[in-house]
């Protein structure tokens, strides 16, 4: 009797089995619980710090160009490069910290880490342009803080990412499919900070001070720091025990190299064969990206412009709003922004469940169709801002204005919103599917180095534009005016807008190219098999 009342308090009193995630642990190190960790509510938290992330660096990058020829006093095609520099290794830091987050520090305390950074460089930047004492060394102290913005921007970006997007599992039909759709709503999140930070950093440093417009972004990113650590109890965490990213792709090479020998092709494989075996197959997996990346970079360059030149040509313009407000020539970036928040609804709201129709696929079209598109897009927006150009250029000489640099021309900001609105839209397509692409064609122990990968693309790009304009200013001062003169009603952008068209519309047949014969990784209950072919 005895036996058979132990027995019913055992059944009756039996804890219930807890979903947990399949290699997912929680805060304390525990199975993760599927109920109690992941999903939307924790990568929301990521979500902010992604735009307080947002508000700090395009607070720094968006007017740059203003402050360089302004306070600074650089010559416009000297700021242009160095910008782009900047912006070149803010996009390729991302690859080594990538593995570092992977292999040692983990994405959590890598978003931790990066948000400090950002609150000491963004502190440094307010300091050096509000303290008259530290005018003696502005410059220096500037430069030091703005590549400090540089690092942070490099640990942050591809960790919280692919941190806010584990916060899915891929495995479960409904995670996998809100995960497909997070990857809009991350880049409407991160637009909708972008739009904000460029309009009110812009106006701030404009008409009240650089000092206060850098140091609203470091209080931002404090606040959000604050906020990321109140949602440690609802994140999941992914070890692994793996080799360092470092270590695999090394020995996945020497691997590689041998296996071309002829004695190793012949003898039969040791356990320690089949694991470089792994790795290898695992490195032809990254390798076979790259033609998809190095086909994307005139896109990169075509972006890069929109903080430069894109903003010297609207200061030349008559941005009056009414009879008092004058808009920043900066905040015309905020067209882009606007424009990909209120496409990305539509995107996933209206286009996906009409396409879904006739491909049968959730997604609607594949990453590769969706990247394609966008770069049609870039095509147009770049071919339509040289005609925006030449006409602005137009309208200097019948205003007899083309030896007065400063002065306003009689022409409308308005004519240069349809190129930002048409860059936005482009993005909705290429960027996003970029994110997407490379989140998930990588092995699944390398996907923040994936993320970077898709960085550096316009790593890439921005170094690569920042050549280009030094290159070209060299070339054509030579023969008389540069293409970028200070005096940008003598000046040629039209000529290298043209130059990026021409380029482009090669990028995109090498695209159409390398899309048609590229295979997904191949995945149970996903989506992502077949061909990327875009006809």
């Amino acid at each position: 009797m005895c036996h058979r009342s132990e027995f019913l308090s055992l059944v009756l009193y039996q804890p219930a089995m807890v979903d947990t995630v399949a290699g997912a642990t929680d805060y304390r190190g525990q199975p993760a619980s599927r109920a109690a960790t992941g999903g939307w509510k924790p990568s929301v938290f990521v979500m902010a710090m992604e735009i307080a992330e947002r508000f700090a660096y395009k607070g720094v990058a968006a007017n740059l160009i203003t402050y360089l020829t302004g306070p600074l006093g650089q010559p416009m095609a000297r700021a242009a490069a160095s910008i782009d520099a900047w912006k070149g290794v803010s996009q390729m830091l991302p690859l080594p910290l990538a593995c570092v987050a992977d292999a040692w520090l983990g994405r959590y305390r890598a978003i931790v880490l990066a948000s400090l950074i950002f609150v000491v460089s963004m502190g440094a930047l307010s300091l050096s342009s509000a303290l008259p004492a530290l005018r003696g060394c502005h410059v220096a102290i500037f430069y030091v803080a703005l590549y400090l913005v540089a690092l942070g921007e490099g640990a942050h970006k591809p960790c919280a990412q692919a941190f806010a997007a584990d916060q899915f599992d891929e495995k479960d039909p409904e995670e996998s499919v809100a995960r497909s759709s997070f990857f809009n709503w991350w880049y409407f999140g991160m637009c909708a900070g972008t739009a904000v930070t460029t309009m009110v950093s812009s106006y701030v440093q404009d008409n009240v001070g650089w000092g206060l417009g850098f140091g609203i972004p470091c209080i931002v990113i404090v606040a959000s720091l604050v906020l990321f650590l109140l949602g440690t109890r609802s994140y999941r965490f992914y070890t692994t025990t793996e080799a360092s990213p470092f270590s695999r792709v090394g020995k996945a090479l020497l691997a590689l190299i041998q296996s071309w020998a002829p004695k190793h092709r012949t003898r039969k494989l040791s356990d320690g064969d089949e694991d470089n075996a792994v790795a290898v197959e695992e490195v032809k997996s990254v390798l076979r990206l790259l033609p998809i990346w190095a086909s994307c970079i005139i896109y990169a360059i075509i972006f890069s412009q929109t903080s430069t030149f894109f903003t010297k040509q609207a200061a030349t313009l008559d941005r009056r709003i009414g009879a008092r407000f004058k808009v920043p020539p900066a905040a015309l970036q905020t067209f882009i922004s606007v424009s990909i928040v209120i496409f990305i609804p539509v995107y996933d709201r209206l286009f996906v469940p009409l396409a879904r129709r006739y491909t049968g696929r959730p997604t609607g079209i594949t990453m590769l169709q969706r990247v394609g598109a966008g770069l049609a897009l870039s095509l147009v927006a770049v071919a339509l801002s040289a005609l925006v150009e030449m006409k602005r250029l137009r309208v200097a000489t019948e205003a007899g204005l083309v030896n007065t640099p400063k002065a306003q021309l009689p022409m409308t900001l308005w004519w240069m919103v349809p190129q930002y609105v048409l860059i936005g839209v482009a993005d909705v397509f290429a960027m996003i599917g970029l994110q997407e692409f490379f989140y998930d064609q990588v092995p699944d122990a390398v996907r923040s180095l994936g993320l970077a990968l898709f960085l550096s693309i316009f790593g890439v790009g921005h170094l690569l534009s920042s050549f280009l304009i030094s290159v070209i200013d060299k070339t054509t001062a030579r023969s008389g005016t540069s293409w970028f003169s200070n005096n940008l009603n003598r000046a040629h952008l039209d000529y290298f807008y043209w130059l990026l068209t021409g380029l482009c519309a090669v990028e995109l047949v090498a695209f159409v190219l390398f899309s048609r014969v590229y295979a997904y990784k191949r995945k149970s209950g996903n989506d992502g098999g077949g061909n990327g072919d875009l006809v």
